[in-house]
């Protein structure tokens, strides 16, 4: 019986969400990356969970969530 991998969550803090609309373009780039299985953002909170196959590059989504327009300022 071979293991299966281990997704990795983590949970991100991102200004400027502020619709569901700011959501769903968060979401759309965090989904684009490689090995991102789901992404879920919340506006009123400001938090971004991303679920992916192996820990991901923090530049990597700084950069994708900069691409949707808003600012990753860390991790929750």
């Amino acid at each position: 019986m071979s293991a299966q991998p281990t997704a990795t969550t983590t949970v991100y803090r991102v200004t400027g969400m502020t619709c569901g609309h700011c959501e769903s373009a968060v979401r759309e780039e965090l989904s684009a990356l490689a090995g991102v299985t789901s992404v879920r953002a919340v506006a009123a909170s400001g938090e971004v969970t991303v679920v992916s196959a192996a820990p991901l590059d923090e530049e990597a989504v700084r950069a994708a969530v900069d691409e949707a327009g808003y600012e990753l300022t860390g991790r929750a």
